[in-house]
């Protein structure tokens, strides 16, 4: 805990929901995070891995930034992930240690949401999905449901949008299912969980995640209680046997899903990708992963901001894309595709 962060009463409940579950509590002096983490890499890794830092988010981090094609805009509850997936694409985004930020003052970060109301350019402008409202992920730099258990964000985010009377909509994305602690906030249908998942013999890219299973049974849950839900299947990878991996998937989520009585789904499809910095990365972090992230199949795609990722080749994409749309209509009738990337 920094000394500002204890200055907010979120930052207090946090330190006090730590203590509560056994977790150490340090108090630092000042606002700065010197981590005292060790000479070797692996080891300072493991160290900034089991690490959270709760911190307040400046006002830079307070300005949203677009965030297509989830949803019109980003809100940061926290940054990082204790999660361990081998193919993890904040790897490249997120500076330094692996360590997680959580931001005590929420109270502010919620405040100036309505600034942005009937904003942006992707719920909020488009035909399709403008029943949907100006929508927020909350989810794009962290897990918040894996959080939760000491946090309690999560929480605070979907009663305070439960109270927001407006056309709007709070989107979260969780390899996690400990939902217990949502499945009685006043939602009023404002905020949309999606599961992330694959089939099991990718999920063992997924380190410290909870099992597949779970995930897709905590997503019924939160079905059953009135939340519009989704599923975010991603990374999709091509690896030998895939189609038949994707089509168990895709059948174990309808038979998840299938005696929620209006049943509000959606499906986001995103494709296997990585730069050459966050190979790097990932391969520092898990020089032992049988994740394929060689040169076969691939093409170099320039991304909006002149960077260079490696993805699918287009015969791929287009078998994969083909795939995913006919066995969802056959499986998932009634989702509907939000986006294929």
């Amino acid at each position: 805990m920094t000394r500002a962060a204890m200055g907010f009463a979120h930052g207090r409940a946090i330190a006090d929901r730590a203590a509560a579950l056994g977790v150490e509590v340090q108090v630092l002096a000042g606002d700065r995070l010197a981590l005292d983490l060790p000479d070797d890499p692996r080891q300072a890794y493991a160290a900034a891995k089991s690490t959270l830092a709760v911190v307040v988010a400046p006002p830079s981090k307070r300005r949203l930034q677009p965030i297509a094609p989830s949803a019109d805009w980003r809100v940061d509850l926290a940054e990082g992930c204790p999660a361990h997936c081998s193919y993890c694409y904040l790897a490249g985004s997120l500076k330094g240690p692996p360590i997680t930020r959580v931001y005590a003052n929420l109270d502010e970060i919620l405040a100036g949401l309505p600034a942005y109301l009937g904003q942006g350019a992707v719920t909020s402008r488009s035909v399709a999905r403008a029943h949907e409202g100006t929508t927020f992920e909350a989810s794009c730099y962290t897990d918040p449901l894996a959080l939760e258990p000491i946090t309690g964000s999560l929480s605070t985010a979907i009663a305070w949008f439960g109270g927001w009377d407006a056309a709007t909509q709070l989107r979260f994305t969780s390899k996690f299912a400990d939902v217990a602690p949502l499945l009685t906030l006043d939602h009023r249908g404002r905020t949309r969980m999606r599961a992330s998942i694959n089939p099991a013999r990718f999920a063992r890219f997924e380190g410290g995640t909870a099992p597949v299973a779970a995930r897709l049974a905590a997503l019924g849950r939160m079905a059953a209680a009135g939340y519009p839900v989704g599923l975010t299947i991603a990374p999709i990878i091509a690896a030998d046997g895939w189609r038949e991996a994707y089509d168990g998937l895709l059948a174990a989520a309808a038979a998840a899903l299938a005696d929620v009585p209006g049943l509000d789904l959606t499906i986001e499809l995103i494709t296997h990708r990585f730069t050459a910095g966050s190979k790097a990365v990932l391969d520092s972090w898990y020089p032992g992963s049988s994740l394929d992230m060689g040169d076969g199949n691939r093409t170099t795609k320039r991304t909006k901001f002149g960077t260079e990722k490696q993805v699918y080749d287009a015969a791929t994409m287009r078998a994969l894309r083909g795939f995913f749309e006919e066995r969802i209509a056959v499986l998932l009738p009634a989702a509907r595709i939000l986006y294929w990337t």
